[in-house]
């Protein structure tokens, strides 16, 4: 069964993050070049809030404006759930799932070691279950299990 590990070994440690007082402007560049789709919003190296493509759409389409120049910090999402490297695919799944969220911190003993997404979760679990089909379908052929 793979775990967030598994994921982080695959897809990189690295983690993007803004200041509380970076303005959206800074944080959609920041998430332009990088190509991602959120970054953890950071005060003295603790984790504050996390800030995605969603909570902007969200936000500008209340107010009406695009909010170029607000900080980051009036934006983002507060609560923050957080993963370890040990939990199951499966389990963050549920999570993302009951909890409608599409990013997870990942910590080490209040050290962080990755961000995960959901896209990240899915590919996990499909590549999970096309190793799971070829066993099977070697199994029922009677072929070497050793590919």
């Amino acid at each position: 069964m793979a775990t967030v590990n598994n994921l982080l070994l695959h897809k990189g440690k690295d983690v993007w993050s803004v200041q509380a007082d970076s303005t959206v402007r800074e944080t959609l560049q920041l998430m332009g070049e990088k190509n991602i789709g959120a970054v953890l919003v950071m005060e003295n190296q603790k984790i504050v809030g996390i800030f995605s493509e969603r909570d902007y759409a969200r936000h500008a389409s209340r107010k009406g404006s695009m909010l170029l120049e607000e900080p980051i910090h009036s934006l983002m999402t507060h609560s923050v759930y957080y993963v370890s490297p040990v939990q199951t695919v499966e389990e963050v799944m549920a999570l993302m799932t009951s909890k409608k969220i599409r990013h997870l911190p990942v910590m080490d003993n209040e050290r962080l070691v990755g961000l995960i997404s959901i896209g990240d979760v899915v590919k996990q679990i499909m590549s999970d279950k096309e190793t799971t089909i070829l066993g099977l379908e070697n199994y029922i052929l009677g072929r070497d299990y050793s590919g």
